[in-house]
C-alpha cells in the first residue's frame, strides 16, 4: 500500500477489466475503506494501518467477491447506496444502505449524485489535508481533464442529464482533494483554489448536448 496523504493509505492498482484501473482507499482515523481491492493482496497491510470498521461503496460496479472477504478478515460495516442495493446484495449483505444528504456517524457527508448509475454517491471526508471528496466514477481526470462518468454506449440521454444536475451539485462543493474509483493515470488530485467549478464545467461541457442546459 502507498500513503498518499497524512490520514489516507492507497492499495495496489487492481485492473477488473482491460483498460480498468482501480485502487481502494484507507482513511485511517475512523478505519474506513473507500471503494473495494479486487484481492486480499493488501488485507495484512489493512490490519498494520488498524483494520477497516467501515467500507463505503460509491455504486454498484464496486461490488464484488471481496466485499465477504473483507467483512469476514475485519468484521466491517457495509455502506452502499440504496439505489443500488439490489446489485451490491448480491455479493454481500448491505449494513447501511445510505439514502439522501446527510453527515453521518463517522463525519462524512453522503451526497447522492445519481446518473452513473442509479444511485450513485460521493462522499465528503473532513480529511487531515483538507476535504476529501471521493466521486466514485460520477467524475474521474483522464489525459489531464475532467470527464463525467458517461458511457455513449451504455448510458442514455436522460442519464446523461442526470449526471450533469449531479455535477453541479459537486460545484457547490470546495473539496481539497479529489478521488475518484475507476481511473486512467493518477486517481488522487489535489484542487488548486478557485479552480473547482472550472473543472466541473469541462466536465459538464464533455458530455451530450441536450445534457448540459
Amino acid at each position: 500500500m502507498k500513503q498518499v496523504l497524512s490520514d489516507l493509505h492507497e492499495t495496489r492498482t487492481d485492473s477488473p477489466f482491460p483498460g480498468l484501473t482501480t485502487h481502494a482507499y484507507l482513511w485511517t482515523p475512523a478505519g474506513v475503506l473507500f471503494y473495494s481491492p479486487a484481492t486480499d493482496a493488501d488485507f495484512d497491510t489493512l490490519d498494520t494501518l488498524g483494520g477497516v470498521s467501515h467500507q463505503y461503496l460509491s455504486h454498484r460496479d464496486e461490488a464484488g467477491p471481496m466485499l465477504a472477504r473483507i467483512a469476514a478478515r475485519f468484521g466491517s460495516t457495509l455502506h452502499a447506496p440504496a439505489g443500488d442495493v439490489a446489485d451490491v446484495s448480491r455479493h454481500h449483505h448491505v449494513d447501511v444502505p445510505v439514502t439522501g444528504r446527510y453527515t453521518d456517524a463517522n463525519g462524512i457527508e453522503i451526497i447522492p449524485t445519481p446518473g452513473h448509475s442509479p444511485g450513485s454517491v460521493c462522499y465528503l471526508v473532513p480529511g487531515a489535508e483538507g476535504r476529501y471528496l471521493f466521486t466514485g466514477d460520477t467524475l474521474f481526470r483522464i489525459e489531464g481533464h475532467w470527464r463525467a462518468g458517461y458511457i455513449e454506449s451504455f448510458h442514455t440521454p436522460a442519464d446523461a442529464a442526470t449526471i450533469a444536475e449531479s455535477l453541479r451539485t459537486l460545484a457547490e462543493l470546495s473539496p481539497d482533494v479529489v478521488i475518484s474509483s475507476a481511473f486512467h493515470g493518477e486517481a488522487v488530485h489535489r484542487v488548486e483554489p478557485g479552480h473547482w467549478r472550472g473543472h466541473i464545467a469541462h466536465a459538464i461541457a464533455g458530455l451530450p448536448t441536450a445534457a448540459r442546459t
